[in-house]
């Protein structure tokens, strides 16, 4: 037999390992995305800044010189423009920077590799702004902007780059110098620096999902290892409750009907002997003289009377009548019939049992067993007032109701009977087949007492 885990999707059915192996992949994916892209845009947003730095203090070098003109007109003087056409044209420096601009205030560009900009306003851009903040500030392969088109039509990676002219003396920004450089092996370098960036990232990430991994897999295994376990003892407990509450019933049978041994030995045996007693005694009446002997003999017969009446009130309860051949509907009737002949009282009866027959003789006595003890308690403790037995089958769950309308539970319920099972002795009967018995006051404002019993049928094997 094993134990089933029921319906479950398939994110549930899988080992904790596996769930892990999902689940943890997933968050280090997108760990190594977040953590890549946060890392490659810092690499390059450094490698930017320090060439742009490095490249804007070169140049400095040479056009602050050939600007300083600017700093009273928002022109260049004719041999200053030339000047730095040839800087940037004819030297090493120019073969680096493919384009340049002048900027001056107001957005206006007054010198440029292309000339047909020159004297023409624009809109000023962030990177202009900041530069005329005192920052150089750059832009790699960023060349949307309406005074970019030249370059853009290039079709080559170029760094952009902004950098403030000062006035010799007092240091007043009186120009942005703004140049294009020729970023072919900045763009090689950034995509080496971004692989090898998201390798090293991604490495990371993995050796931590797969050291993870492995101590999850370990305790995942251990934890299988312990279910199955725990199942196999499941399974091995349910079939050793199977059996014992199948031990129980038929030791409950067995008890039954040692009980009506005893109940038809005593009313053959004892009973039997106990009646020729009481003729010879009523015999022996007749034979002696009307002295005080005749007030002995009066008492002995009543004594053995009585004693009869016990045998056969005893052998008449320690047996259920025919339960294993009657119909359990029929051997309840049977036995409140009984008790109404042997107490003079009534006791109301619903019996359903939905056309079911087939019931174990363990419950089929158990359920006997459950009316005499309630009836017998109604009639002792509430002088049989509103006696009602109950009893319906409800799908697979049996429930037997035995109650009265006397004054109720003042103490704890006695554990003996006549019949000798007590109620702690009928409970014990009852859980051995899985079932529970309880005694209690009624409910819903009602006085009494009300004996229930509830058995699972599923439970009996």
């Amino acid at each position: 037999m094993t134990v089933s885990r029921g319906d479950t999707s398939a994110w549930e059915r899988l080992t904790l390992a596996q769930q892990f192996a999902w689940a943890g992949g997933v968050v280090m994916l997108l760990a190594t995305l977040a953590v890549g892209l946060f890392v490659t845009g810092r690499i390059e947003e450094v490698v930017v800044r320090n060439t742009a730095n490095a490249t804007a203090l070169y140049m400095e070098s040479f056009i602050s010189p050939l600007t300083q003109d600017l700093a009273e007109h928002d022109r260049l003087g004719e041999a200053n423009h030339a000047a730095l056409d040839r800087i940037l044209v004819e030297t090493p420096l120019g073969r680096r920077v493919v384009s340049f601009k002048i900027w001056v205030k107001g957005a206006k560009v007054v010198v440029s590799s292309d000339q047909s900009i020159e004297g023409k306003t624009f809109e000023p851009t962030e990177n202009l702004r900041r530069a005329w903040a005192g920052e150089v500030s750059a832009e790699f392969n960023a060349l949307s902007d309406l005074e970019n088109e030249a370059e853009a039509a290039l079709g080559v990676p170029l760094l952009e780059i902004y950098s403030p002219i000062r006035a010799k003396g007092t240091g007043e920004i009186i120009a942005i110098a703004e140049f294009y450089e020729n970023a072919t092996q900045l763009e090689a370098d950034l995509v080496r620096a971004r692989l090898t960036s998201w390798a090293a990232v991604a490495l990371v990430m993995a050796a931590i999902w797969g050291s993870l991994f492995i101590i999850v897999l370990r305790g995942s295994r251990t934890i299988d290892r312990q279910f199955m376990a725990l199942s196999e003892m499941a399974a091995r407990n349910v079939t050793l409750r199977l059996k014992v509450q199948s031990a129980a019933g038929r030791f409950s049978a067995l008890n039954d009907q040692a009980l009506r041994r005893i109940g038809a030995d005593l009313h053959d045996g004892p009973a039997q002997l106990m009646g020729f007693a009481a003729l010879r005694l009523d015999a022996l009446r007749k034979a002696v003289p009307p002295d005080r002997t005749q007030g002995e003999i009066d008492q002995i017969e009543s004594a053995i009377k009585e004693a009869i009446k016990d045998i056969r009130s005893i052998s008449r309860g320690a047996s259920l009548p025919d339960i294993d051949r009657k119909p359990i509907g029929d051997v309840i009737r049977a036995l409140v019939d009984a008790h109404c002949a042997r107490t003079g009282s009534e006791v109301a009866l619903e019996v359903d049992f939905g056309g079911r027959e087939d019931l174990s003789l363990a419950v089929k006595i158990c359920v006997g067993r459950v009316v005499q003890e309630g009836l017998t308690n109604a009639w002792r403790h509430a002088a049989g007032v509103g006696q009602q037995v109950r009893i319906a089958l409800s799908g697979e769950v049996l429930q037997v109701v035995v109650q009265d309308a006397g004054p109720g539970l003042q103490s704890e319920p006695d554990e003996g009977d006549i019949y000798g099972l007590g109620l702690a002795g009928l409970a014990g009967r009852v859980e051995s087949l899985g079932g529970t018995l309880t005694l209690g006051n009624r409910q819903g404002g009602k006085t009494g007492t009300e004996l229930t019993m509830r058995i699972d049928l599923r439970e009996v094997e």
